[in-house]
């Protein structure tokens, strides 16, 4: 598996409604897409209820079964408007260590990204059987989902968490987002 993100920086007086309608017209567009575990499209506002994000942003959050479904997606005329309406976003994209998902992760609502450097000659064993536990911590604690992945080219370790309320734990190494629309497989 293969977790992708790309986050898309908006201008601090922009109308997030734009983007609110963009989830709701255009997200199920990807349910059942091949390969797609799920995809959580994910906004930030400069002020949102309950917490506030140092920027707006556009954030989908993709979780892939096989590398095919992220050649598909950035190939396709989906991307390709993202990009002729946002530009040309950098695509960031982690080696799955983990997931926990639940049969209701449609009902997710926030979620919380954590990126995490990962010191030079770490044991990563170590921190792959912790980062196994962390997620399951979070499922226990009532998180939809859980994944944890890492960056072996630039040595980062991604945290991300699917919460039907905004989540009590919040570090301010955290990103939080609301959810507008998760795409799930056809068969779930």
């Amino acid at each position: 598996m293969i977790a992708m993100q790309y986050s898309l920086v908006l201008p601090a007086d922009y109308d997030m409604s734009i983007i609110d309608r963009r989830i709701r017209d255009r997200g199920p567009l990807l349910d059942g897409f091949p390969h797609l575990r799920f995809k959580a499209y994910l906004a930030a506002r400069k002020q949102d209820a309950g917490f506030a994000s140092g920027e707006n942003l556009y954030a989908p959050f993709y979780l892939w079964d096989e590398p095919e479904g992220i050649d598909a997606f950035l190939s396709s005329p989906g991307f390709a408007a993202v990009s002729r309406d946002f530009g040309w976003p950098s695509v960031q994209t982690w080696l799955v260590r983990h997931v926990e998902l639940t049969a209701n992760l449609a009902a997710a609502t926030f979620a919380a990204r954590e990126t995490v450097p990962i010191a030079p000659y770490s044991d990563l064993a170590s921190q792959r059987d912790s980062a196994v536990a962390e997620a399951k911590s979070a499922i226990a604690a009532g998180a939809l989902a859980a994944v944890a992945a890492f960056d072996p080219t630039k040595w980062m370790m991604v945290k991300f968490t699917l919460w039907p309320n905004l989540p009590e734990l919040v570090r301010e190494t955290m990103q939080l987002y609301t959810v507008g629309h998760i795409s799930l497989p056809n068969e779930l």
